[in-house]
């Protein structure tokens, strides 16, 4: 992989970029939905923007949680579900060890799907502008908990994402129940055979994305409670339409770069960076004198660049470690 990304990139430009990467002291990377799709997760709004019959953006809400907190949790449990099947790519490994060489390397991620936690990304370096599926903290008025990073799936039985199993056979002749009752009994039976013998593997998991596979009705008192108050629902820790963003995400970005006497360099890898408040930390590193590096597929987010920027065009997960490797070394397979 990293031949081919090297091959593709023009010698004139990754020798420039290495040698003010190695001069560079203070360095801001903006992380978009491009670096997740390189790892084989869809985009939040994906195709159509429907979960189920439901627009998925109506369900990122306090006021969608507050009507239907089961329906909400179900959403995000089969997003965290998704999240989890998906492994961090060499990108997240790659910008994990140059946060641990490089001292003035600060992360922004408008990820919420916790990857670059997965890589070990050090956590006082990676600052989450949109919060995490792995996140979540308690709606009672009077508790203050919050926990991160809680990779448990599903996070309470249930959620649970249903599985395909034997099902009882209906008898056309007996009607006393007898046959029906026989035949429960051995579904039952052959399905907790299947869960003993072995975990149950993705395929025999029900996409209920899809509308037309039922899913449970899920009480109340089922979902994720607050271990703390007892009383207090816990919600998903990410940054619903309407809310603000986290301030102290806010304001540690913000000290970043006011503090620093200069911004050497920005990387934007996977997102276009045109929808504030992304686009309102390129301008400002811009301002403290950075230069700007581009990682992306799309050929349209090239617009906007200076003289001295860099676009780098191609998949993410194979480019970040090639640009990177001078300062990082390789990252191979084991990595991963």
């Amino acid at each position: 992989m990293a031949s081919s990304a090297k091959s593709s990139i023009a010698p004139s430009d990754l020798e420039s970029f290495t040698s003010h990467l190695h001069s560079s002291k203070h360095i801001l990377a903006l992380l978009g939905a491009g670096l997740s799709a390189s790892s084989g997760l869809p985009t939040f709004r994906g195709a159509g923007g429907l979960w189920r019959s439901h627009n998925a953006i109506s369900l990122a809400t306090p006021e969608a949680f507050t009507t239907d907190p089961a329906l909400v949790w179900q959403f995000y449990s089969y997003r965290r579900h998704m999240a989890l099947r998906a492994r961090p790519n060499r990108a997240h490994y790659a910008l994990a060890e140059l946060a641990r060489r490089k001292e003035g390397f600060l992360t922004l991620s408008q990820n919420v799907d916790g990857l670059s936690q997965r890589a070990n990304h050090p956590r006082d370096k990676l600052h989450l502008l949109h919060g995490s599926l792995f996140d979540v903290r308690c709606t009672s008025f009077y508790c203050n908990y919050a926990e991160q990073d809680v990779f448990t799936d599903p996070i309470v039985p249930a959620l649970a994402i249903p599985k395909e199993g034997a099902q009882p056979a209906p008898s056309a002749t007996d009607k006393t129940g007898a046959e029906a009752t026989k035949s429960l009994y051995s579904a039952m039976k052959q399905s907790n055979t299947t869960d003993s013998a072995a975990p149950s593997s993705p395929s025999e998991e029900l996409d209920i994305s899809d509308e037309s596979i039922p899913i449970p009705d899920i009480t109340l008192q089922d979902l994720p409670h607050c271990p703390k108050c007892t009383s207090g629902l816990l919600r998903p820790g990410v940054v619903w339409f309407g809310e603000m963003l986290p301030s102290d995400t806010v304001n540690a970005i913000d000290d970043f770069i006011t503090n620093a006497p200069k911004i050497d360099l920005i990387l934007v890898i996977g997102t276009s960076a045109k929808v504030y408040p992304a686009a309102g930390y390129v301008d400002h590193a811009r301002k403290k004198g950075a230069r700007v590096a581009v990682i992306n597929m799309d050929r349209g987010d090239a617009k906007g660049l200076m003289k001295g920027d860099w676009f780098f065009e191609g998949d993410a997960g194979v480019f970040v470690p090639e640009i990177l490797r001078s300062v990082i070394g390789e990252i191979g397979e084991a990595e991963r």
